[in-house]
């Protein structure tokens, strides 16, 4: 029978050990309790989130629960190493998708339902309420942003900005990605035609349908007309919230309030908005949008939320933002498959390179 946010509760006792362990990204061998089986493990009070550092969703899951300042155990699922494709992820998903929270015997995958599920759910004189109480002015204000972000085609966004570099300004994507792309598309094609003549028990057809679906959006995305098109209504967006907040200072005139996008009050809206803009910034188009001194309120927006101790906290330094992503899957690649000698010494080399690549970079960006 589902809950009221329409969450069916699941059985967790078959929680699989690797999903405790150094197959999702934390060890459990320095905890003091191991057993899955353990009543700890099932614990009503229990948060736990499977997510992924560069994942968009990801991303503003976790900060809802920093700013709910909500303890929760959190376990990296690392899409590059193909983990969430990996049987103990698939029991919890069979989407393949992050992020996943598990809380008491509920899991929940949807973005939408795992927002909504912790704002019902974590609630207290202590715990910052993110949606304001329904039929009210910041409710509604709230929940109209909160569509319109979260229709934003981030994906298309962030695809196009690596395949087509030429439409950004300082992006934090390093130059070898759209080679690395664009070759991975040239193999993916005759990969899969390998995959629909041979018998591979593992790979079903909805598997290879997801693969061909997931192929096509990619090409589509590559397509520098469409990509100029949805750029071009993202500036009309974000022409609507700049008129938004413009609308708060007129609003609030004369009053001692620090202003955000609906109100005097810090929201679910707040949230989407600066993920938004940090992802932007990352893929280079923030001079385009904002640096440039065409939205002011905008940028004063963005440059207050970064501060926010939870904002830090989940998204960090913007120029770090790709390497905490590659050097842990590397040393976890070494942890999953112990390298031979000639293995070692090449995996080495290839840290050291990374090594001199961050250097190289980071000296580009602040010196």
């Amino acid at each position: 029978m589902a809950t009221p946010n329409n969450v069916t509760p699941t059985n967790c006792s078959w929680w699989p050990i690797s999903a405790l362990e150094n197959d999702a990204g934390k060890s459990m061998e320095t905890e003091e309790i191991q057993d899955p089986a353990h009543p700890a493990f099932r614990s009503k009070d229990r948060l736990v989130l499977y997510h992924w550092t560069q994942s968009f969703s990801s991303q503003k899951v976790r900060l809802v629960i920093a700013e709910k300042g909500l303890p929760c155990e959190e376990r990296d699922v690392s899409m590059p190493l193909t983990e969430h494709k990996e049987p103990w992820f698939m029991r919890l998903n069979l989407g393949e998708e992050v992020p996943v929270i598990i809380h008491g015997d509920n899991i929940i995958s949807d973005y939408n339902q795992i927002i909504d599920y912790m704002e019902k759910t974590f609630t207290g004189e202590n715990v910052a309420q993110l949606i304001p109480e329904a039929g009210s002015l910041l409710h509604s204000r709230v929940m109209q942003y909160r569509e319109l972000l979260d229709s934003l085609p981030m994906d298309a966004y962030t695809h196009g900005c690596i395949l087509h570099p030429e439409l950004t300004t300082d992006s934090m994507i390093p130059k070898y990605a759209t080679a690395e792309i664009r070759r991975h598309l040239a193999n993916a094609s005759t990969d899969l035609l390998k995959l629909d003549h041979e018998e591979e028990p593992q790979l079903t057809e909805p598997y290879l349908s997801k693969q061909k679906k997931l192929m096509a959006k990619i090409l589509e995305h590559d397509n520098v007309n469409y990509l100029k098109k949805i750029l071009g209504e993202l500036g009309m967006v974000l022409d609507q919230i700049e008129a938004e907040l413009e609308k708060r200072k007129i609003e609030y005139q004369g009053q001692k309030c620090e202003l955000w996008l609906c109100g005097c009050v810090f929201t679910l809206a707040d949230i989407l908005l600066g993920a938004t803009l940090h992802r932007l910034k990352f893929l280079g188009l923030s001079k385009k949008y904002w640096e440039d001194g065409s939205r002011p309120n905008l940028q004063n927006f963005f440059e207050r939320i970064q501060k926010r101790f939870a904002f830090r906290k989940v998204l960090g330094d913007i120029h770090t933002t790709l390497l905490s992503a590659v050097v842990p899957n590397a040393f976890r690649l070494v942890k999953r498959k112990p390298p031979s000698f000639f293995g070692a010494s090449f995996l080495m080399g290839s840290l050291g390179g990374m090594g001199y690549f961050a250097y190289w970079y980071l000296k580009k960006k602040y010196i």
